[in-house]
Protein backbone atom coordinates (compact mmCIF):
# COMPACT_ATOMS: atom_id res chain seq x y z
CA UNK A 1 0.00 0.00 0.00
CA UNK A 2 1.55 3.66 -0.90
CA UNK A 3 0.65 6.38 0.46
CA UNK A 4 -0.29 9.68 -0.59
CA UNK A 5 2.76 11.07 -0.35
CA UNK A 6 4.70 9.02 -2.15
CA UNK A 7 2.68 10.18 -5.52
CA UNK A 8 4.78 11.56 -8.26
CA UNK A 9 2.35 14.39 -8.33
CA UNK A 10 0.64 16.61 -5.63
CA UNK A 11 -1.95 18.95 -6.49
CA UNK A 12 -3.25 21.79 -4.54
CA UNK A 13 -5.69 20.81 -2.03
CA UNK A 14 -4.62 17.18 -1.98
CA UNK A 15 -4.71 17.23 2.37
CA UNK A 16 -8.63 17.66 1.38
CA UNK A 17 -10.34 14.67 3.71
CA UNK A 18 -13.15 14.66 1.05
CA UNK A 19 -10.53 13.26 -1.15
CA UNK A 20 -10.15 9.75 0.73
CA UNK A 21 -14.11 8.80 1.27
CA UNK A 22 -13.81 5.04 1.68
CA UNK A 23 -11.19 4.69 -0.77
CA UNK A 24 -9.18 1.84 1.32
CA UNK A 25 -7.45 0.54 -1.28
CA UNK A 26 -5.28 2.42 -4.13
CA UNK A 27 -7.36 3.08 -7.27
CA UNK A 28 -10.10 2.45 -5.21
CA UNK A 29 -12.89 6.15 -5.19
CA UNK A 30 -15.50 7.02 -3.42
CA UNK A 31 -18.99 6.81 -4.94
CA UNK A 32 -22.02 9.30 -4.29
CA UNK A 33 -22.90 6.67 -1.41
CA UNK A 34 -19.73 7.02 0.41
CA UNK A 35 -20.15 11.20 0.12
CA UNK A 36 -23.51 11.25 1.50
CA UNK A 37 -22.11 8.93 4.71
CA UNK A 38 -19.91 11.17 5.14
CA UNK A 39 -22.30 14.23 4.89
CA UNK A 40 -25.49 13.41 6.51
CA UNK A 41 -28.32 14.61 4.77
CA UNK A 42 -29.90 15.86 8.16
CA UNK A 43 -27.21 18.39 8.89
CA UNK A 44 -27.93 21.80 9.87
CA UNK A 45 -27.75 24.57 7.46
CA UNK A 46 -24.55 26.65 8.77
CA UNK A 47 -25.04 29.88 10.20
CA UNK A 48 -25.15 32.72 8.08
CA UNK A 49 -22.93 35.08 10.65
CA UNK A 50 -19.83 32.19 9.72
CA UNK A 51 -20.37 30.99 6.33
CA UNK A 52 -20.02 33.87 4.06
CA UNK A 53 -18.45 33.94 1.09
CA UNK A 54 -15.42 36.99 -0.59
CA UNK A 55 -16.81 38.91 -3.37
CA UNK A 56 -17.24 37.12 -6.49
CA UNK A 57 -18.11 33.57 -5.52
CA UNK A 58 -21.22 32.03 -5.42
CA UNK A 59 -22.19 29.09 -3.39
CA UNK A 60 -23.45 26.15 -5.18
CA UNK A 61 -25.20 22.72 -4.15
CA UNK A 62 -26.92 21.43 -0.85
CA UNK A 63 -27.29 23.92 1.67
CA UNK A 64 -26.01 26.56 -1.03
CA UNK A 65 -29.23 29.06 -0.08
CA UNK A 66 -28.18 29.43 3.69
CA UNK A 67 -24.43 30.62 2.77
CA UNK A 68 -24.43 34.46 2.46
CA UNK A 69 -21.87 36.60 0.52
CA UNK A 70 -20.07 39.82 1.61
CA UNK A 71 -21.78 42.11 -0.48
CA UNK A 72 -25.05 40.52 1.41
CA UNK A 73 -23.76 41.63 4.60
CA UNK A 74 -23.12 44.78 4.07
CA UNK A 75 -26.26 46.82 3.72
CA UNK A 76 -25.91 49.90 1.36
CA UNK A 77 -28.36 52.18 3.45
CA UNK A 78 -30.21 54.45 1.35
CA UNK A 79 -29.97 58.36 1.10
CA UNK A 80 -31.42 60.40 4.11
CA UNK A 81 -34.08 63.08 4.11
CA UNK A 82 -31.56 65.84 4.72
CA UNK A 83 -28.88 64.88 2.47
CA UNK A 84 -31.62 64.41 -0.27
CA UNK A 85 -32.48 67.46 0.08
CA UNK A 86 -29.07 69.39 0.49
CA UNK A 87 -28.54 67.31 -3.08
CA UNK A 88 -31.04 69.14 -4.55
CA UNK A 89 -30.21 72.79 -3.72
CA UNK A 90 -26.63 71.77 -4.60
CA UNK A 91 -28.32 70.46 -8.18
CA UNK A 92 -30.21 74.01 -8.54
CA UNK A 93 -27.15 75.95 -7.88
CA UNK A 94 -25.31 74.12 -10.45
CA UNK A 95 -28.23 74.47 -12.61
CA UNK A 96 -28.30 78.32 -11.78
CA UNK A 97 -24.41 78.62 -12.34
CA UNK A 98 -24.64 77.18 -15.90
CA UNK A 99 -27.14 79.43 -17.22
CA UNK A 100 -25.00 82.50 -15.49
CA UNK A 101 -22.12 81.25 -17.29
CA UNK A 102 -24.01 81.19 -20.59
CA UNK A 103 -25.39 84.67 -20.07
CA UNK A 104 -22.45 85.98 -18.65
CA UNK A 105 -20.79 84.43 -21.57
CA UNK A 106 -23.06 86.10 -23.98
CA UNK A 107 -22.33 90.01 -22.25
CA UNK A 108 -18.55 88.86 -23.12
CA UNK A 109 -19.19 88.57 -26.96
CA UNK A 110 -18.67 92.42 -27.48
CA UNK A 111 -14.78 92.07 -26.25
CA UNK A 112 -14.17 88.91 -27.67
CA UNK A 113 -12.48 90.18 -30.64
CA UNK A 114 -9.64 91.58 -27.99
CA UNK A 115 -9.55 88.34 -26.24
CA UNK A 116 -9.43 85.47 -28.58
CA UNK A 117 -10.60 83.98 -31.56
CA UNK A 118 -14.25 83.00 -32.65
CA UNK A 119 -13.49 79.32 -32.28
CA UNK A 120 -11.27 79.79 -29.10
CA UNK A 121 -14.35 81.32 -27.44
CA UNK A 122 -17.28 79.79 -28.67
CA UNK A 123 -14.95 76.50 -27.42
CA UNK A 124 -14.71 77.82 -23.91
CA UNK A 125 -17.98 79.36 -24.07
CA UNK A 126 -19.49 75.96 -24.25
CA UNK A 127 -17.13 74.01 -21.70
CA UNK A 128 -17.70 77.05 -19.09
CA UNK A 129 -21.42 76.30 -19.37
CA UNK A 130 -21.10 72.58 -19.43
CA UNK A 131 -18.37 72.92 -16.14
CA UNK A 132 -21.08 72.59 -13.38
CA UNK A 133 -22.82 69.86 -14.72
CA UNK A 134 -19.83 67.85 -15.68
CA UNK A 135 -18.68 68.68 -11.58
CA UNK A 136 -21.62 67.90 -10.52
CA UNK A 137 -22.36 64.54 -12.46
CA UNK A 138 -18.63 63.67 -11.63
CA UNK A 139 -18.10 64.00 -7.82
CA UNK A 140 -21.79 62.51 -7.23
CA UNK A 141 -20.46 59.37 -9.56
CA UNK A 142 -17.08 59.27 -7.64
CA UNK A 143 -18.20 59.81 -4.35
CA UNK A 144 -20.44 57.22 -4.11
CA UNK A 145 -19.24 54.73 -1.71
CA UNK A 146 -17.94 57.32 0.11
CA UNK A 147 -19.86 59.02 3.60
CA UNK A 148 -21.90 61.53 3.08
CA UNK A 149 -19.67 64.61 4.41
CA UNK A 150 -17.24 63.87 1.88
CA UNK A 151 -19.66 64.37 -0.67
CA UNK A 152 -21.02 67.39 0.34
CA UNK A 153 -17.59 68.92 1.04
CA UNK A 154 -16.69 68.42 -3.19
CA UNK A 155 -19.76 69.49 -4.18
CA UNK A 156 -19.25 73.06 -2.21
CA UNK A 157 -15.94 73.22 -3.00
CA UNK A 158 -17.61 72.88 -6.52
CA UNK A 159 -19.87 75.82 -5.60
CA UNK A 160 -16.70 78.08 -4.90
CA UNK A 161 -14.92 77.51 -8.10
CA UNK A 162 -17.20 77.36 -10.47
CA UNK A 163 -19.01 81.02 -9.85
CA UNK A 164 -19.88 82.48 -12.79
CA UNK A 165 -17.81 85.52 -12.82
CA UNK A 166 -18.93 87.00 -16.50
CA UNK A 167 -22.49 86.99 -14.75
CA UNK A 168 -21.17 88.50 -11.24
CA UNK A 169 -18.94 90.91 -12.49
CA UNK A 170 -21.55 92.43 -15.39
CA UNK A 171 -24.54 90.99 -14.60
CA UNK A 172 -27.70 90.21 -17.07
CA UNK A 173 -27.86 93.80 -18.42
CA UNK A 174 -24.40 95.32 -18.31
CA UNK A 175 -23.21 98.47 -17.79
Amino acid sequence: MTGRDDDALTWDGDDDPTLDLGASEPGVEAGPADAESIAPSDAEPPDTATAVLPDGYTAVGKGSEHVGSAEATAEKTPMGNTELIVLGVLGGVYALFAIGWLIGGQRLQGWRPFLVTDAMYQGSLWLAVLAPALWFATVFLLTRASRTWVRLAWLAAGVVLLVPWPFVMIGAVGR
